[in-house]
């Protein structure tokens, strides 16, 4: 089980919000992902980076926003976001980094 670089570009960031850290109580936890990532591999990509057993991946998309920002309009970027549900006995801290 050796860490590929690739395992890396998947998963971009954790995701600590309010919400996502109840998720966390019920071994749910959201990272962003690259856009183009696929639900197996993030599942793998995971698995291999924190050494966990993963039962169930989901995926949002959140479209860009139009923002103004002091007069000058801009779009934010879509962010792809992973909710990530473990096995019972695994748990991921978040907060450590890799």
């Amino acid at each position: 089980m050796s860490k590929d670089a690739r395992h890396y570009d998947t998963i971009v960031a954790p995701v600590i919000t309010e919400k996502a850290t109840i998720a966390s109580e019920n071994n749910q936890f959201v990272f962003k992902v690259r856009r183009d990532a696929t639900k197996p591999e993030i599942k793998a990509a995971v698995e291999k980076l924190f050494d966990v057993k993963v039962t169930a991946v989901n995926t949002v998309l959140r479209k860009g926003k139009n923002k103004v920002f002091r007069g000058v309009r801009g779009k934010q970027q879509d962010v792809k976001k992973a909710v990530v549900t473990l096995a019972d006995g695994h748990r991921i801290d978040v907060t450590s980094g890799l």
